[in-house]
């Protein structure tokens, strides 16, 4: 069964960094596209970064040159890096994956595409 484990959230100052990682476990990180979704409250879910099979990534557009997507396949792992923090990134982050090798530009950053979740790991930004 696929369990996606989450974990480095925590609180930081405005400017600050953070890098979350989730660990998965039943299913290879380095076959399908995967993506970190976050949600504050009063909010709706959005996507956040993506990375396909093949490694083409995708960014919001408020987190571009901020944040970066990787995996580590020999950990069966992916990270975001996420340098620059503001106070309006604090959210609950969400890691996610698809039964997708590789999805397009315009589909990478819905949550429709993916088919499990990780629990959420809370990023909280001061200023």
């Amino acid at each position: 069964q696929v369990q996606l484990v989450e974990s480095g959230g925590g609180s930081v100052q405005a400017g600050g960094s953070l890098r979350l990682s989730c660990v998965a476990s039943g299913y290879t990180v380095s076959s399908y596209s995967m993506g970190w979704f976050r949600q504050a409250p009063g909010k709706e879910r959005e996507g956040v970064a993506a990375i396909t099979g093949d490694g083409s990534t995708s960014y919001k557009d408020s987190v571009m040159g901020r944040f970066t997507i990787s995996k580590d396949s020999a950990k069966n792992t992916l990270y975001l890096q996420m340098n620059s923090l503001k106070v309006e990134d604090t959210a609950m982050y969400y890691c996610a994956a698809s039964g997708s090798w590789y999805l397009g530009r315009s589909r990478r950053l819905a949550d429709y595409e993916y088919t499990y979740w990780g629990q959420g790991t809370q990023v909280t930004v001061s200023s």
